[in-house]
């Protein structure tokens, strides 16, 4: 496979805008959480949520993906008045300061909360249960935007006892297909699901392997991917593994390089969205990709045609 590929001619649509998923895009990562695993309580303010949407979108980010509960391994349960309380204002206020054409998505399963998060200007629900909590998917289909359904097992609380596959790449492939049609027999369209394959959900570093190398299997599943890596376990496993002392033992926040070059690889199999901590270090290889990939189609292929 040509490292530089085109990506899927696909798009998708909210509130009268129209995003192309045939180029890439990055979504900026926006925890308003005390207890997210790499940046918990550090946009927990409004105005400091605001700040940081405003340096995402200036830093390439076309997608913010504002989430109010942590999904880490062991994480608290949070009410439904707590994550309205976090998510609300700072939709609300990212759109008076923002503006209307950045794309807001919303990381929640619960649906009281991405009705109100729509209510204040949402555009998308990115929902690591894949909508399987009571309401939701019926929700996604009166609301009729962008989802995003993530392969999980189990809850975060007990999704590493779940990690156990004969063969990874064809189980989740067919747990997701699954899903897909259990959600479009509710009414949520064919055309306004995104699909994430759950790195760090479910999964231990075999699977990860398994699953980075062989990504663009996914595509047979004929829908938009999302690819969600950033910071996370494996990164950490990756670095522990290659030998080099100053890199064996590292904070979440110190994994951006490796999980940068996961997105590139994501990125050349066929995933249109990279969801990222951090969006200048992602917003720079992308643009190397994106410039090499326009060369190679106008100057090989146009080469070895005329052969």
């Amino acid at each position: 496979m040509s490292l530089f590929q085109p990506l899927p001619n696909y798009k998708i649509s909210s509130r009268n805008k129209t995003l192309n998923l045939s180029e890439p895009h990055i979504m900026g990562i926006l925890n308003v959480t005390p207890d997210s695993f790499s940046d918990g309580g550090r946009f927990n303010a409004v105005e400091n949520a605001v700040a940081h949407c405003q340096q995402m979108m200036d830093n390439g980010a076309t997608i913010i993906d504002i989430g109010g509960e942590s999904t880490r391994p062991n994480a608290d349960a949070v009410s439904t008045t707590e994550e309205l309380q976090r998510v609300v204002p700072v939709v609300q206020a990212i759109r008076q300061h923002c503006g209307d054409d950045i794309w807001l998505s919303i990381d929640t399963s619960n649906p009281e909360v991405m009705q109100a998060a729509f209510d204040a200007g949402a555009d998308i629900w990115n929902d690591v249960r894949a909508l399987k909590r009571t309401g939701a998917a019926e929700l996604a289909a009166s609301l009729d935007i962008p989802v995003m359904l993530m392969h999980m097992r189990g809850e975060p609380t007990t999704m590493n006892n779940l990690a156990q596959y004969d063969n990874v790449i064809d189980e989740v492939s067919t747990e997701l297909t699954t899903r897909i049609k259990e959600v479009t027999r509710l009414g949520v369209k064919q055309e306004n699901i995104i699909i994430d394959p759950g790195f760090g959900f479910a999964k231990n570093y075999e699977h990860h392997c398994a699953l980075l190398s062989q990504l663009d299997s996914l595509q047979a599943l004929g829908l938009p991917m999302m690819f969600g890596i950033s910071r996370k376990r494996f990164l950490a496993e990756v670095l522990t593994n290659s030998g080099a002392k100053t890199v064996q033992t590292t904070q979440a926040t110190e994994r951006d390089a490796v999980g940068t070059a996961a997105g590139i690889f994501a990125l050349q199999q066929g995933a249109s969205i990279i969801r990222t901590h951090n969006v200048g270090m992602m917003q720079q290889v992308v643009a190397l990709w994106s410039q090499l990939s326009a060369y190679h189609h106008e100057h090989c292929i146009i080469n070895t045609n005329t052969r």
